[in-house]
């Protein structure tokens, strides 16, 4: 059997993931989809599209897609799910996990990695993120949940941007783009997406294609200096939005940066230098990911993790003429950028 496809959907409170969640389980996409949600509270999925309550916490919906709660913890939830429909007795294409407003989406995306009978059912997707345009720069500014949902997310969707100006929202997306250069940013209205943004985005797949903004690059480093200096004197929450312009992106302590070099990495350093800085700083790296032109190898070299979890792959050939170029992108929450980019110069040949 195929593994499963796994999405984890996260969000702050009244970001409107139950609106979205239930957008996608009344299409007519013609999947069966099943939902782990960490609770069911006022927000959870309408007892209208649902039709039988098991006393297994396990409700089936009428067009076959089925809804649960985690129980004891999301591992024993999932293997539970993924055994009930190697017997039959459940059908379903993919799994959503909706966390909690509150979550930390990494120790969520980790179980599909760390459990090896998670991963022999499922495979991880992406994690979504929506964010509350109305109330999300209160929420980023004062709290560091909001900030890490959004340096794991592989795909953004910004929520009740109608009730926000075009100014206001702009600064927003900015913002976040500082954060998280990686994951597309949609405005969203009243959970209306396309499956297409949804599902199937390969946001976990070891694959060679890199998605990093260039024009981002470039507005990194003409923003640098400035907002450097600009840091340095004003960390006041309340402060970050009051002057115009974008430079409060980088007040953050959710960021990223890039680490880009046409030389070949030596093998055996590298290892050792992303593994004691994982070691070290593994809680507070949230995503990174990387294509590398390594040394005694004419394919190239994909990795690739979350927290302290990091894997490597082959990727393809370098094709003729192709410029060798490795690129690496690192988010997380105060990582120490002057001693990541040294240390990747000095793994160098």
């Amino acid at each position: 059997m195929s593994l499963i496809p796994a999405t984890i959907l996260t969000g702050f409170l009244g970001s409107g993931k139950t609106t979205l969640l239930k957008r996608v389980l009344t299409e007519a996409h013609g999947q069966k989809i099943a939902v782990i949600e960490n609770e069911f509270g006022e927000e959870n999925i309408d007892g209208d599209i649902l039709v039988t309550n098991t006393q297994e916490n396990i409700i089936q919906m009428s067009n076959g897609c089925v809804c649960c709660t985690i129980r004891e913890d999301l591992r024993s939830t999932l293997r539970d799910l993924a055994e009930k429909r190697r017997k039959g007795e459940l059908s379903f294409d993919r799994v959503v996990i909706e966390t909690t407003g509150l979550a930390d989406p990494g120790p969520v995306a980790q179980t599909f990695f760390m459990d090896d009978e998670v991963a022999e059912s499922y495979l991880l997707d992406s994690i979504l993120t929506l964010v509350d345009a109305k109330h999300a720069v209160q929420q980023l500014n004062d709290r560091q949940e909001a900030r890490r949902q959004i340096g794991f997310a592989d795909q953004i969707f910004l929520s009740k941007a109608d009730l926000s100006t075009p100014a206001e929202v702009d600064a927003l997306l900015h913002r976040i783009k500082h954060m998280n250069p990686r994951a597309p940013q949609k405005v969203v209205h009243f959970g209306e997406v396309a499956l297409a943004d949804v599902f199937d985005l390969k946001g976990f797949n070891l694959n060679a294609k890199l998605d990093i903004d260039p024009d981002f690059l470039k507005d990194d480093t003409s923003h640098e200096h400035h907002d450097h200096a600009h840091g340095e004197h004003c960390d006041h929450p309340s402060h970050q939005h009051e002057g115009h312009g974008h430079h409060h992106a980088q007040d953050d302590d959710v960021k990223s940066f890039v680490f880009k070099s046409a030389k070949q990495f030596d093998p055996a350093k590298l290892e050792d230098f992303l593994g004691a800085i994982v070691n070290i700083y593994g809680p507070r790296m949230l995503r990174y990911k990387g294509v590398l032109n390594m040394k005694g190898t004419e394919r190239k070299v994909i990795f690739q993790g979350v927290h302290q979890l990091m894997g490597s792959d082959l990727g393809p050939q370098w094709a003729p003429g192709e410029e060798r170029l490795s690129k690496m992108v690192f988010i997380g929450i105060d990582l120490p950028k002057d001693i990541l980019m040294q240390g990747l110069e000095q793994c160098l040949v």
